[in-house]
């Protein structure tokens, strides 16, 4: 048996732009992408505090430095620009290894590490 469990948490990020023309996606800062142990193209659950919404999608890098929290494409619907949100994924393990695993949280200040 396997299990899914939280593997990282970018938590209360403002979101800083929202791009309804784009295919899909979340752009997140790469220096918050480091830090969380997230990657390019990686599934993950986006949750609004501003307002409710839960969406799931991937990611895409952004310019390293610039503090981009940007929803791209249907996913643009789900914040409006200054809204807070947190960013999770998953990781696939079996019970014996979610004993010992610790998520990486990450906590922001002005969408910086």
């Amino acid at each position: 048996m396997q299990i899914e469990i939280l593997k990282s948490k970018i938590h209360r990020v403002s979101v800083t732009e929202a791009n309804i023309n784009y295919i899909g996606s979340i752009t997140i800062d790469e220096n918050l992408m480091d830090a969380a142990d997230i990657m390019e193209y990686e599934k993950v659950h986006v949750v609004n505090v501003s307002n409710g919404e839960r969406l799931i999608t991937y990611v895409i890098k952004g310019k390293r430095g610039s503090g981009i929290i940007c929803l791209n494409g249907a996913a643009a619907r789900k914040a409006n620009i200054g809204d807070i949100v947190i960013i999770l994924s998953y990781a696939i393990m079996t019970p014996e290894e979610a004993k010992t695993h610790i998520p990486v949280c990450i906590f922001p200040k002005n969408n910086q590490i």
